[in-house]
């Protein structure tokens, strides 16, 4: 066996109380102040509507402030449960001083109005996340998943690099404002070049399809490290195409181009999503095609929609890694959760509770309402809701009665406050250059709905799954790097 050298320790690690939980117990409350400082700052900006700056270094705006207050939060829920998860690594201080690390780097990145700052924070950002992935020295497996994971991060830098320096090229600004002010209405091939540099730098980032292996090969990672990754450090993509909104939005062909990538990781991520056995695996695949529903929505011009949906999934995924121990069934398959058919009337609760769920979204957000792009973002909120009530519906653990009285009853209050959400987010953005400018409705958009509603049709009736070439192709798609896979289960006991 592998773990001789190292005893095993069974049952649960006392709260750690020693001399080594000084720093880790300092850093979680430094951690929770800069939250407090977050929200001063978020309600003395909801309050005045003034952005702060220091000229040509920081700009202190609605979305630095809303960043702000998500990243803290989220840092600290990691911070606090890190004390307890990490109780007895000889590495916990490190560790705590590279997710502290890490929350400031993502706080510089976000205020930022310098294009040399804005890079360099990208840059460590990728960095201190490689090394997180890496954290468990002398484990082979976690240093390949984390070297894997630095060429991914050190080639989007790359790109963001050839971007920043051909905007700084093109208007001689030196600042993200100064940029925006300088690039015009109109497209060059400069712009087109910065443009696309951004949208690689966000892809790889938010780890779209093709470049989502580093995260599928990431679960290496501590899971506290693993929740601050999947709730923070992937939505930075849709950060970089909000602050340079300018730059994306000044061809409505590039637009669209952004559209179809976002809906092709998020058609992706879903079908990946299906094959996957294990409880990180299939949050990994969820986050793929999250992070291109993010994507997609920033394509359409909604960028508050797009900043909604990733403090959002933060949340939610944040919560599913710091949990997932607990998602493993300790049963027998034959006691799994009972499903049936939806019958009729279930089809009528179902249908019903998506299509009232999209009219209430449209009605409190005004998206949707007119012809026009936002039909999509609507099409959008209508698929989840059917998805959602779907799982409810068809569960036969919980009486029918009660199925089909509450899952009106919890959507619609759900979809009114992601609608409330979207509203004070679009309001705080607002300022912001190029925002509140939606794209104009053409046939591709129509094409990308159709495939939306086929794609869902397909799985949910689970028609895919009769080609066994599309099986092998999802799962193969899966896979993650063959160096960061561990070949015994033994290895667990000494690493």
């Amino acid at each position: 066996m592998t773990g001789d050298e190292q005893a095993t320790t069974v049952g649960q690690l006392p709260t750690p109380t020693t001399e080594q939980a000084r720093l880790p117990a300092l850093l979680t409350r430094l951690v929770w102040l800069l939250w407090i400082g977050s929200v001063g700052a978020f309600t003395a900006h909801l309050w005045s509507g003034e952005a702060w700056a220091v000229p040509g270094l920081v700009r202190i705006d609605g979305l630095t402030v809303v960043m702000w207050v998500t990243v803290t939060f989220f840092s600290g829920i990691v911070h606090s449960y890190s004390r307890r998860y990490m109780a007895g690594s000889r590495s916990i201080d490190q560790f705590f001083g590279r997710v502290f690390a890490f929350t400031l780097v993502v706080m510089a990145l976000v205020a930022a109005d310098n294009l040399l700052v804005f890079g360099i924070a990208w840059l460590v950002m990728g960095l201190v996340m490689a090394s997180l992935i890496g954290h468990v020295d002398g484990w082979p497996q976690a240093q390949a998943a984390g070297s894997l994971a630095r060429r991914y991060f050190l080639a989007g830098s790359a790109f963001l690099g050839v971007a920043l320096a051909t905007l700084w090229w093109t208007t001689g600004a030196t600042t993200i404002s100064g940029v925006a002010s300088a690039v015009g209405p109109t497209s060059s091939t400069a712009v087109l070049v910065a443009a696309s540099g951004l949208v690689l730098a966000a892809m790889i980032q938010s780890a779209l399809v093709p470049f989502h292996t580093w995260l599928l090969s990431s679960m290496t990672a501590p899971t506290p490290a693993s929740a601050l990754m999947h709730a923070g450090f992937v939505n930075a993509g849709g950060i970089l195409l909000v602050r340079f909104a300018p730059v994306v939005t000044v061809e409505s062909g590039f637009m669209l181009a952004v559209v179809l990538v976002g809906a092709a990781s998020a058609l992706g991520g879903k079908l990946l999503k299906t094959v996957q056995t294990d409880v990180k695996g299939t949050l990994g695949c969820s986050t793929v095609g999250q992070m291109g529903f993010m994507i997609m929505q920033a394509g359409l011009g909604f960028f508050g929609a797009a900043i909604t949906h990733l403090v959002l999934h933060g949340f939610y995924k944040a919560y599913q890694f710091l949990a997932s121990g607990s998602q493993v069934a300790h049963e027998s398959p034959a006691k799994a959760k009972p499903t049936g058919a939806a019958g009729v009337v279930g089809v009528a609760v179902i249908a019903a509770t998506a299509l009232a769920g999209g009219v209430l979204f449209a009605v409190l957000t005004g998206k949707g309402t007119k012809l026009g792009s936002g039909l999509l973002l609507v099409l959008l909120v209508v698929l989840t809701v059917l998805h959602a009530a779907r799982d409810v519906v068809t569960d036969a653990s919980v009486p029918a009665a009660i199925r089909y009285g509450a899952m009106p009853l919890v959507a619609l209050p759900a979809i009114a406050v992601y609608a409330a959400v979207y509203r004070l987010i679009e309001g705080l953005l607002a300022g912001l250059p190029a925002i509140g400018q939606p794209a104009e409705l053409t046939a591709i958009h129509g094409l990308v709905a159709a495939a939306f509603v086929v794609a869902y049709l397909a799985i949910e009736s689970g028609v895919y799954t009769h080609s066994h070439r599309l099986y092998v192709a999802l799962v193969n798609a899966t896979q993650p790097s063959s160096e960061t896979l561990l070949t015994s289960t033994e290895d667990y006991n000494e690493y």
